[in-house]
């Protein structure tokens, strides 16, 4: 029995193309069961996966689907975890619920740091558990470190090829392998979303607009790193960026939660650019869109659609924003982190007249989201610790042609500081680095 646990239609399509590739062995070796979770803040107003276009598509993979929301109502599942003595009396509740029998089960979770992928592999404390990965967060370090009791069941980390080359670091300190999910895969399973929404209305009445833009809203004010004011700004300098690029008909692809208001500014700045505007509604995939309509760019600051968009079709990216968001992103640790440095580093800047352009991954890449993964978790990746002084002080002893230090808008002064790092303070004590050269000491002797 395989239970596969998914939040997001695009996860679920990326367990779906595992699935096509054969990485959870032959079809109808094992019963296959779709999880879904609805971690919204407000899950009973938020759209379900199973409403959206081509969900029956993805889940025709599998043999069963359910509902894990409904089996830990009224729980909140990204807040429930079940009490310890609890998890054996849940693990016969499910198991009836979904049928399972009393035979093996194999977990397949995304986030396995926190619920709802946690609760799981309490309630199934046996199984072992395959982690998969959708997105840009993957390439950074693990965020909240799981029980060691859940860590050492973990297989493998399964994620998508977004960016061409780059390893990720997420639970590389269990030793955990990283897998790839076949491209040819996972665009096979994008054709099939695509082809059911071909006659959805929100794809008509987009494709009758011709645009040749896309702009990406994540609504990253409901995550407090930007106010709903700086938000709806950042979206107005994507469209200014669009337009002075020469672009005419422009869509806006909000995030489904983000308020209204965003769409009506956008509206005024577009009918003072002389730009039509097409703002999309609905819960279609972006890359929906980027199948039925002929664009030739898609803006964003740091969503994982940008990714895709070069990656699986082949459509020029640039970024709005992204420097400025890194620099305001606290605490240092905020896992968003990672994907901003890579967006910052490979996609260029499209309100500094850089031409929008397929993103490519440089030789620096790896070591930099190294340094990057080492100074959020120095604890948890000590070996990182050689390549980040390496990175830094080269950076600091050959600026860049305009005197600045390449990498410095990626570390915060303090953080570097403390790790006595090159490009800190320097400190009479710095005792962080005294306590993290010392549990290095004692990683070391038990390994």
């Amino acid at each position: 029995m395989q239970v596969f646990q998914a939040s997001t239609l695009y996860g679920a399509a990326t367990l779906a193309a595992a699935l096509d590739a054969g990485q959870f062995g032959p079809a109808g070796e094992a019963r296959r069961v779709l999880l879904l979770t609805n971690n919204a803040a407000v899950p009973e107003v938020a759209p379900p996966m199973s409403e959206m276009t081509g969900f029956s598509t993805v889940a025709a993979r599998f043999d069963q689907v359910e509902d894990w929301n409904e089996a830990i109502a009224p729980h909140h599942p990204g807040g429930w975890r079940p009490r310890p003595e609890d998890t054996d009396l849940w693990e016969r509740v499910l198991r009836t619920r979904w049928e399972l029998g009393a035979g093996p089960v194999t977990l397949v979770v995304e986030s396995i740091q926190v619920s709802p992928a946690r609760s799981l592999a309490a309630v199934f404390a046996g199984a072992p558990v395959h982690v998969y990965a959708d997105g840009l967060m993957s390439y950074g370090p693990t965020r909240d470190e799981p029980p060691h009791s859940v860590a050492v069941r973990v297989q493998r980390l399964l994620h998508l090829d977004l960016v061409p080359g780059l390893r990720p670091l997420l639970l590389s300190e269990f030793g955990v392998a990283a897998e790839l999910v076949p491209d040819d895969a996972f665009r096979a399973v994008l054709a099939d979303l695509s082809r059911a929404a071909a006659d959805d209305p929100e794809v008509v009445r987009a494709a009758e607009a011709a645009p040749t833009a896309l702009l990406l809203g994540q609504y990253l004010a409901a995550l407090n790193i930007l106010t709903a004011e700086e938000e709806e700004d950042l979206h107005v300098r994507m469209l200014r960026g669009a337009a002075a690029a020469g672009h005419r008909s422009v869509v806006f692809k909000p995030h489904p939660t983000a308020p209204v208001r965003y769409g009506e500014a956008l509206e005024r700045e577009a009918a003072a650019a002389g730009v039509r505007l097409t703002t999309l509604r609905g819960t279609l995939l972006a890359e929906v869109f980027y199948a039925h309509l002929p664009l030739e760019l898609v803006v964003g600051c740091f969503s994982t659609a940008m990714l895709t968009a070069s990656a699986y079709y082949g459509i020029p990216t640039a970024r709005v924003g992204t420097r400025a968001v890194l620099r305001q992103l606290t605490p240092y640790e905020n896992s968003n982190r990672v994907p901003l440095v890579i967006v910052d580093h490979v996609v260029p800047d499209l309100e500094a007249g850089a031409a929008a352009r397929l993103p490519e991954a440089p030789p620096t890449l790896q070591p930099l989201v190294g340094a990057v993964g080492y100074g959020m978790q120095p604890v948890r990746y000590p070996w990182l610790r050689a390549d980040a002084e390496l990175l830094l002080a080269q950076d600091a002893g050959d600026p860049g042609a305009e005197g600045e230090e390449r990498y410095a808008a990626y570390f915060a002064t303090e953080r570097l500081t403390e790790l006595d790092l090159p490009g800190g303070r320097k400190r009479r004590e710095p005792l962080l680095r005294q306590v993290l050269t010392r549990g290095r000491s004692e990683t070391a002797s038990r390994s």
